[in-house]
């Protein structure tokens, strides 16, 4: 991705959401020739090893944010990062926000579809990825201009606001700060997955890439205000660095 540095694959955070082709209500009910998986998070820029098809699509009556806590890929316990979570729009309209959400507004994300073959270790391994605090729950996934959706009953990992990981709002110049200093240490199945701006600046640009259109003035603004942030870091760490070089240079020609 242009601007943002190149790091392993593993150190990328996926959020994931299992989405069943069946209509059945039952999640544990899965067709034969597959399941879609939806990712509103890192999984947009790190799609699965193995998909049949993809579709760019939306969730309606959701607002992404980065309101829950990471103790694992994105941070620690000691110093949790933050990572997108889905609140529902009637929910979130009785919080406080600094950031809007229109009542047409949508989530953007991607969905691909997983062959029946992979199913069962898809399956284990979103259990087991999002079990700090993630639920299943379903939404119905659109793609644009169509009025019926393209997937029904879809399968979505969600950290619900009474989650023990939920952390919710706070100044937006605050969770950027926690972005920009969160790194993930604990090792998974892929490694650790790192630095907590890598995720929102993939995320952010990632969201361009596929929603031109797509209005997320929260992830949007977190970008610009890390951005900033690296950049005054980069600044201080150049200015510091000039001066232990110049101060070197004093000392051998003192010597």
């Amino acid at each position: 991705l242009d601007g943002i540095p190149n790091v392993p694959p593993h150190f990328f955070h996926i959020r994931l959401v299992v989405m069943a082709v069946s209509t059945d209500s039952n999640p544990s009910v899965v067709a034969d020739n597959g399941i879609w998986v939806f990712g509103y998070g890192s999984l947009i820029w790190k799609p699965p090893i193995s998909y049949e098809d993809k579709v760019v699509g939306y969730v309606k009556n959701y607002v992404r944010r980065f309101w829950q806590h990471s103790e694992d890929h994105r941070g620690t316990p000691e110093a949790p990062g933050r990572v997108v979570t889905l609140v529902p729009h009637a929910e979130w309209k009785t919080m406080d926000d600094y950031h809007d959400h229109k009542d047409d507004d949508v989530c953007w994300g991607v969905a691909f579809k997983i062959p029946g073959t992979d199913v069962e270790t898809t399956r284990a391994y979103l259990d087991h990825r999002e079990k700090n605090g993630y639920t299943v729950h379903t939404v119905d996934v659109y793609r644009p201009n169509e009025a019926e959706p393209a997937v029904r009953n879809a399968l979505v990992y969600i950290g619900t606001t009474d989650n023990e990981a939920f952390v919710g709002g706070a100044p937006v110049d605050d969770i950027a700060q926690q972005i920009y200093e969160s790194y993930g240490t604990v090792s998974h199945v892929f490694g650790p997955s790192g630095w907590n701006a890598e995720y929102l600046l993939n995320l952010a640009h990632a969201l361009r890439e596929i929603a031109p259109e797509s209005r997320d003035d929260h992830v949007f603004e977190l970008e610009h205000k890390v951005k900033a942030i690296i950049d005054r870091n980069e600044q201080a760490d150049s200015q510091f660095r000039t001066q232990q070089t110049f101060s070197g240079i004093l000392k051998v020609l003192k010597a």
